[in-house]
């Protein structure tokens, strides 16, 4: 059973950077693809960000896309989302999610992974 825990959320003003970090344990994380996904309150839970179980290949909503950079460390078993430029919008709880299937390609499809972590809050001021 893989467990995933967040960490790393909090307040920054807008235009301010924050990384958050996911920590993986209990499975292989290197052969599995990461996901990381934002909800706010009262919408559905959204796609901000993918990588390949390699690391080679990343995915990025357009929303987020040159702003936020999604990376991994296969040894430390943890995968990251550098946010920078952030906007009041990006206001939600965000959680990383482990694709499910080994070596499967990375996807922006929220079904296709199958372990989530608890999220961490991330609040932008204006």
């Amino acid at each position: 059973q893989v467990q995933l825990v967040e960490s790393g959320g909090g307040l920054v003003q807008a235009g301010g950077s924050l990384r958050v970090s996911c920590a993986a344990s209990g499975r292989t994380f290197s052969s599995y693809a990461m996901g990381w996904f934002r909800q706010a309150p009262g919408k559905e839970r959204e796609f901000v960000a993918a990588i390949s179980w390699s690391g080679d290949s990343t995915y990025y909503a357009d929303s987020v896309k040159g702003r936020f950079t999604i990376s991994r460390d296969n040894a430390k078993s943890t995968a990251y989302l550098q946010m920078n430029s952030l906007k009041p919008e990006d206001t939600a709880v965000y959680y990383c999610a482990l694709r499910r299937g080994r070596f499967e390609i990375a996807t922006t499809d929220v079904a296709s992974f199958g372990a989530w972590g608890q999220g961490t809050q991330v609040t932008v001021s204006s």
